[in-house]
């Protein structure tokens, strides 16, 4: 058995360390309560614009739906990998990370191989994975630090570039890999396709499908023009703030995990120094006594 110094050295080192993750902990909170807030208002707008968009660019023909609907054979693709700047989260990088790999291995695996497959990570967590482990992809860094802050005008700056690269035929599919938040304990990855924006399909055995007619005012053109990048640019923002609420939750939940686990091991090395302390004391009962017979005998 270690000796007592040993034991006590290693009792106050790991209160030191529960201390670092109890303080960890208190600032996810404040940070999670803040990030809730704001994906709760924004979630359920996004939403409607988002299923509303899908409503309008499904009941509009040809030219009329605009660059942004337009389908096309995938063969240029673009994966928008959201993760943290820092860890001591669970597992709450890795998993995103994993699932954009399962896509780059699996569904976008002919994309990877004739080299027409970028990924651009916003988040240092994402980049580190992938520049490590795949090589051949090619990387877009322009914004990796966007995280840093969730200002809708600098998150509106990069939706606006990513948008203008798929008009502009740069990249004919663009998906965004992120964690949507469900509450402090739960939090799952999530691909969605941004671009082209996903029509709203009927229903199958509801027959000929009917086509919606909508008045546009001033019209149809100028109301496009406007409505489609600013609900895309508020999806993007969702995206970003779904993230950030994810990654303090996670962060907050494996902090209280390891105070917890702290405490355990704290109780543990003081039942060891205890026991420590009673077999020394015992052996200098011992050698009292056995002094004190070999003198009286």
């Amino acid at each position: 058995m270690a000796n007592l110094k040993e034991v006590r050295e290693r009792i106050k080192s790991v209160m030191s360390t529960q201390q670092i993750t109890k303080a960890m902990k208190m600032v996810s909170a404040a940070k999670l309560r803040r990030g809730q807030q704001a994906i709760q208002k924004l979630r359920p707008y996004s939403d409607k614009l988002n299923e509303m968009l899908g409503n309008i660019l499904s009941n509009l023909d040809g030219d009329a739906s605009s660059a942004y609907g337009v389908e096309r054979e995938p063969v240029k693709v673009l994966i928008v990998l959201i993760t943290s700047n820092r860890g001591l989260s669970g597992a709450f990088n890795t998993n995103i990370n994993k699932e954009v790999a399962a896509l780059v291995n699996g569904k976008y695996a002919p994309q990877r191989e004739a080299g027409n497959l970028t990924i651009m990570p916003i988040g240092k967590k994402g980049f580190d994975y992938f520049r490590k482990r795949y090589t051949d992809i090619k990387l877009d860094t322009s914004h990796l630090l966007l995280n840093n802050t969730l200002e809708f005008d600098a998150v509106a700056e990069v939706s606006s570039v990513i948008m203008q690269a798929f008009a502009d035929g740069k990249y004919d599919k663009i998906e965004v890999a992120y964690a949507k938040f469900k509450n402090a304990a739960t939090q799952f990855p999530q691909v969605e396709t941004f671009l082209p924006v996903p029509k709203v399909e009927m229903p199958a055995g509801t027959g000929k499908k009917m086509k919606a007619f909508y008045i546009f005012e001033p019209g149809e053109k100028e109301l496009l023009d406007y409505l489609i990048p600013s609900i895309l640019k508020i999806q993007f923002q969702k995206f970003m703030l779904d993230t950030n609420a994810s990654e303090h939750g996670a962060r907050m939940t494996a902090m209280d995990k390891a105070t917890e686990n702290a405490e355990e091991i704290i109780k543990m090395l003081k039942i060891n120094y205890n026991k420590a302390r009673q077999e020394a004391i015992t052996k200098e009962l011992s050698e009292i006594v056995g002094g004190a017979a070999a003198l009286g005998g």
